[in-house]
């Protein structure tokens, strides 16, 4: 069991719950804890596709609703929990009305959006070239925060355009990058040994050349979306669900999605056709229709 998992269940052990809530809190963490390992994730790494992969899991085993909403409440108070402790930025559960779920789906940014966010950063300064390296090879790759904090120069081939990313249990994937992303790593390189300081094999640093947090690479993707004023809730994922959307709305097959993003089960991976076909409906309505 998690260590992040015992942690919580210590803590609301002490808590003034009846037996049965507590019971049915713990059992229903440790389920979870069980369904996110299945899909090789970190507990602490969760985002909304994996709730929703969650979800949808229970009620085709046929929860009824009132437990399936219990379910959330107990995920939703855990993550709370890792809030206040420091572990993580936001809250991954998706918002629910009772007794329906009411599932939100994650932000996506459209291509426009994803320009104007991937500009923002000042690359006349060392910083700027490495936040803009960064966010090039996330939106790229669309790979988790943690697997782009832990790239060393080893992981990246200019020549063959691709990066090696080791997932949990060390499961390496082999991912393309484009022109673009090939260029800002070239960029990138050109000044990485100003900021590596501590000489390290990691590819990016903080700026006091130590290996970046999760919660440092989010302040800098917070920073910038402020700075582009684009008004969606955003968080260090979403360029990771833009890149499979737009994918997917290219015409990239979701088996191939699967495999770039190290999704261990399709189910999870089939979240984002959902996400797709709306956002292909509104844009075919806003062209078509005379009002719109």
């Amino acid at each position: 069991m998690s260590d992040l998992v015992n942690s919580y269940i210590s803590h609301i052990s002490n808590r003034k719950l009846s037996s049965n809530t507590l019971d049915a809190y713990i059992r229903d963490i440790k389920k979870f804890h069980e369904f996110v390992m299945s899909k090789e994730e970190s507990i602490d790494q969760v985002d909304v596709v994996i709730i929703m992969a969650y979800v949808q899991s229970l009620k085709k085993s046929g929860k009824a609703n009132s437990s399936v909403i219990r379910n959330i409440v107990s995920i939703r108070n855990f993550y709370k929990y890792l809030i206040n402790i420091g572990k993580i930025e936001s809250n991954p559960v998706i918002q629910y009305q009772s007794p329906k779920i009411k599932r939100t789906l994650p932000a996506i940014l459209t291509v426009e959006e994803v320009d104007k966010l991937l500009s923002m950063p000042d690359c006349e300064t060392n910083k700027g070239v490495r936040d803009k390296c960064m966010l090039e090879i996330m939106y790229a790759t669309g790979i988790k925060v943690t697997e782009l904090l832990n790239l060393t120069i080893y992981d990246v081939n200019i020549k063959l355009s691709y990066v090696k990313c080791k997932g949990l249990k060390d499961r390496e994937r082999m991912i393309p990058i484009g022109s673009y992303g090939v260029k800002w790593i070239e960029n990138y390189l050109k000044i990485r040994s100003q900021l590596n300081i501590n000489n390290l094999d990691l590819l990016y640093f903080n700026l006091h050349g130590n290996k970046m947090t999760r919660q440092g690479f989010w302040k800098i993707v917070k920073q910038y979306a402020d700075e582009a004023k684009i008004d969606k809730p955003i968080n260090s994922y979403t360029l990771r669900h833009s890149f499979a959307v737009h994918l997917l709305q290219n015409g990239a097959d979701i088996k191939t999605i699967q495999e770039l993003l190290g999704h261990s089960d399709l189910s999870t991976t089939q979240i984002y056709s959902g996400i797709s076909k709306k956002s292909k409906i509104a844009e075919v309505y806003k062209k078509a229709h005379p009002r719109a």
